[in-house]
């Protein structure tokens, strides 16, 4: 393989991982909405703006354009996001 080849091959993968860090952080902005809910606690809306913070953040612990450490916090991030509406949701119905 020539150098061009290389260079186009780096280049789509930079471009599939930036659509996969941009599809993700969608996801969390989407998953905010969950957050409206008074029972999801401080540290789990923190985490939102932590991780949206990061990944439009110029400081990165791998240098961009390698998104995996971007799209691995949003996924840890969404993670959670769910995980905690879905525990507000259930001590919601618990006290009804």
């Amino acid at each position: 393989m020539d150098t061009n080849t290389w260079l186009v091959l780096a280049a789509v993968a930079a471009l599939a991982m930036l659509v996969a860090a941009a599809v993700l952080l969608v996801r969390v902005f989407k998953a905010r909405r969950l957050l409206a809910d008074a029972g999801v606690p401080l540290r789990d809306k923190a985490l939102f703006w932590t991780a949206v913070i990061y990944t439009i953040s110029p400081v990165d612990l791998l240098p961009d354009p390698i998104y995996l450490d971007d799209i691995g916090f949003l996924l840890v991030a969404l993670k959670a996001l769910h995980s905690a509406a879905r525990r507000a949701g259930l001590e919601r119905t618990e006290h009804e």
